[in-house]
């Protein structure tokens, strides 16, 4: 007979037996309840439902496997066959007979979630690898990848991995070099939620971050499968990510606070800040620009002396630690965050860990030993093997360690005796000394950034370096710039993960963070932002525009604010550009970043007029005050928008229309024919002044040079400019033709005598004319643009 327990369904930390019918065959199964959501269990180790408890829909998608455990012995996956409760101490018993194998899962549930937790394999010798899931739904029309959350008919399905052993997604080999670290992914039919741990306990041989074949990776004593935990939750839709907040409290996951409010859920997230160097001695100046604009935070882009120690610089701050403290205390009292931009776990060259004497946990990506003993002047290394040295793909510095002395190569000699060829001794200011025969030559991983990297005992300590100058100075901002490097000790996003924690679990404070990509499932409860996009390769409306747009809808599944990425600003930003990018912040609700230097800002005739419309657009923006339809044209990024101030939280916002484009091009006519276009110019908007865009296409080695327009057959503009093939001649309101180069970057910019002719509303006639140079003239293209009637929006 069975106990009682065992006969019912109960809610909370037991589960029943009861009868399921599975593709129309009956098995016995197990259940266990959460205040929305049913999970069934077959006795065969499989889900049988995920059920919707308000109208027992099952969410399960049909006719795909759903394995509540895999194993993975010797590269190969095997999935449970059997399955057994115990309701009084919690525990949940699987099988897998092919190989012997039983495992012991820890089943716990609360208002919010399941949690399901390996406590224990036996025998444990083998098991490579654990793999929850893959759990199929039947929930696809939002599933953020990250997050670990399937959306749809008003109900979610989320995973949530319970700690850094435990990562989002799944290993792609099976030796696990590569992984996947995405908990969620798109199907046809919904999504798979999986996550998945690796015995992490014996040393590998693995391939690294596609730049370390063979590498060998070091063991973590200890660190097996048994403790891989997670969490399964189903909730109505618009509760999903307070669900998620529920269960990082439930679970001790990082929770962090801002203001008396989850950082997921505060209203600080999604602002822009401003990234200039600041120092003890223009804090002042930068922080009344930040003021001025209404901007969150300043942000130091070198603010360390090296990264690894991230000790701040001499350089901004001969104060020291105490100099950077006073600038945040300054920064404080007026409401506003200063950050510091970090490299996550690069070490450069010139910091302790790697000069005078080398730390010896700087990574190796593989090693030999000395074939003969050398002197110390000597500058042909001989070794037993070539295998790690003669690697030239990303093998940047060439630098192996010997002892405590660095020494770089140039080449490896094309056969045996195998020797290091042309070496620099006591490189990056280590010590040159002799070596025995014998002693073992390490090949250090290295970066184009001119960077060596940590082994995970040193990630760790740099983390918490990091910690401990944000805790002494009071920063409050940063960016784990370059986390991919913390792929590089061979543990894949174990080594992110652990990273972020590892900082985070060591903070005194609530620290704004971001991330170059991929974001990692567990770090997903620590982070901030991801604010991907740089200016450095094109114009200020150029640069990595689409990949900026296409991270929006990335950030909206995830639920993370949306940011659009890093902007220059220069000393020739105009108005104009600014505006045509907080259009697009306010269409998709997105912050930013600007990017400039005191200098720029010095010199830039237009900075107090920056600094102010952005913070109107801003403050409309932040508070809601353009309408989802307007929303909507703003997203679009070729439509252009002008803001300007009403009153206190009142705004004209006016869009602007452009014309389609014209075309001059040179012709052969005979002596004194008129060699000009003539085209008519509509205008759908009131009279205004005179707005184009000339764009000079084709005709190689040409030119075009000084265009003249005639408009109305009674003013005439003077362009004294020379435009080249591939380059953008723009004027605008204030009367300025600005040049702009292929990539968007302006050239220069020439201010124009008197005012700009104005544009009649209707048609307007307009004559175009230009001096060709070079014996293939290009053409010219001309557009035109006006601005419409104010749109009236007010918070």
């Amino acid at each position: 007979m069975m106990s009682p327990n065992r006969q019912r369904t109960v809610r909370g930390r037991f589960a029943g037996l009861l009868i399921l019918a599975f593709n129309g065959v009956a098995a016995a199964g197990f259940e266990w309840s959460t205040d929305e959501t049913r999970f069934t269990l077959r006795d065969d180790g499989f889900l049988a439902g995920i059920v919707r408890r308000s109208d027992s829909r099952n969410l399960l998608a049909t006719n795909e496997p759903a394995p509540l455990l895999r194993l993975r012995l010797a590269g190969v996956d095997q999935v449970p066959e059997g399955a057994t409760w115990d309701a009084a101490s919690g525990r949940l018993r699987l099988r897998y007979p092919k190989s012997g194998v039983e495992a012991v899962v820890a089943v716990r549930t609360g208002p919010v979630h399941l949690s399901m937790e390996l406590v224990e394999v036996s025998p444990a010798r083998g098991v490579d690898a654990a793999l929850w899931g893959p759990f199929p739904v039947a929930l696809g029309k939002t599933v953020g990848e990250v997050v670990g959350v399937a959306r749809g008919d008003g109900f979610a399905v989320g995973l949530q991995a319970l700690n850094t052993k435990t990562l989002g997604g799944f290993p792609e080999t099976p030796e696990g070099n590569n992984d996947r670290p995405y908990a969620a992914e798109a199907k046809p039919w919904g999504a798979l939620l999986r996550a998945y741990s690796l015995d992490r306990s014996q040393p590998r041989i693995l391939d690294v971050w596609n730049r370390a074949p063979r590498m060998p990776v070091e063991a973590i004593p200890g660190e097996t499968v048994v403790g891989s935990k997670v969490a399964l939750f189903g909730c109505r839709e618009e509760r999903a990510l307070e669900a998620v907040g529920k269960i990082e409290v439930a679970e001790g996951l990082p929770h962090p606070i801002i203001d008396g409010v989850w950082a997921k859920m505060s209203p600080q997230l999604g602002r822009s800040y401003l990234i200039a160097d600041y120092s003890e001695s223009d804090i002042d100046e930068l922080l009344a620009h930040v003021q001025r604009a209404g901007l969150m935070s300043l942000y130091h882009g070198n603010l360390f002396r090296s990264w690894g120690h991230y000790e701040p610089s001499p350089r901004f701050f001969p104060g020291g630690v105490a100099g950077v403290r006073a600038c945040v205390a300054k920064a404080r009292a007026l409401g506003i965050r200063l950050g510091a931009h970090t490299l996550s776990n690069f070490i450069q060259t010139q910091d302790s860990y790697v000069t005078p004497v080398p730390d010896g946990r700087l990574l190796r990506t593989g090693s030999s030993t000395l074939s003969a003993s050398v002197s110390e002047t000597e500058t042909t290394i001989p070794v037993a093997s070539p295998e790690y040295f003669a690697h030239e793909e990303r093998n940047e510095m060439r630098t192996v360690v010997v002892g405590k002395e660095l020494i770089r190569y140039r080449s490896v000699s094309k056969e045996a005796p195998w020797r290091l060829l042309d070496c620099q001794r006591g490189a990056f200011g280590t010590t040159a000394s002799a070596h025995a025969s014998g002693e073992a030559a390490g090949k250090l991983m290295d970066h184009s950034y001119k960077v060596f990297f940590p082994n995970l005992d040193l990630q760790r300590e740099i983390a918490r370096n990091l910690a401990k100058v944000f805790n002494e100075t009071g920063l409050s901002h940063m960016d784990f710039d370059g986390h991919e490097g913390c792929l590089a000790p061979g543990h894949g996003t174990y080594g992110n993960e652990v990273f972020a924690k590892e900082f985070h679990d060591h903070l005194d404070h609530t620290v704004l963070n971001g991330t170059s990509p991929p974001l990692s499932h567990f770090y997903w409860h620590f982070n901030s932002y991801c604010n991907w996009g740089e200016p450095w390769y094109g114009g200020f409306r150029d640069s990595m525009q689409e990949y900026r747009l296409n991270n929006q809808a990335f950030c909206e599944r995830n639920y993370l604010p949306k940011m659009l990425g890093w902007y220059l600003l220069t000393p020739t930003t105009c108005l104009s550009d600014m505006e045509w990018m907080l259009a697009r912040a306010a269409g998709f609700d997105a912050g930013f970043a600007l990017a400039t230097s005191l200098g720029s800002l010095r010199k830039n005739p237009d900075t107090a007029r920056l600094m102010d419309t952005l913070r109107e657009w801003e403050t409309a923006r932040r508070s809601r005050a353009f309408p989802p339809s307007v929303r909507e044209w703003m997203r679009d990024p070729k439509r252009e928008f002008q803001l300007r101030s009403t009153g206190p939280g009142a705004w004209d916002l006016y869009p602007f229309h452009d014309s389609a484009a014209f075309r001059h091009e040179a012709r052969t006519l005979q002596p004194g024919e008129p060699t000009a276009s003539q085209w008519t110019v509509p205008n759908p908007d009131a009279a205004q002044g005179l707005q184009l865009k000339l764009r000079v296409t084709g005709g190689e080695g040409g030119s075009v040079v000084n265009p003249v327009l005639e408009i109305g057959r009674a003013a005439t503009l003077e362009l004294p400019v020379e435009i080249r093939p591939g380059q953008t001649l723009l004027v605008e309101e204030d009367a300025v033709a600005r040049l702009y180069d292929a990539q968007g970057k302006q050239v220069s910019a020439t201010p124009l005598k008197g005012r700009l002719p104005s544009l009649a509303a209707g048609g307007n006639e307009v004559r175009f004319d230009c001096e060709f140079r070079g014996d293939n003239p290009p053409a010219v293209q001309a557009t035109f643009k006006t601005r419409g009637t104010a749109i009236r929006i007010a918070k």
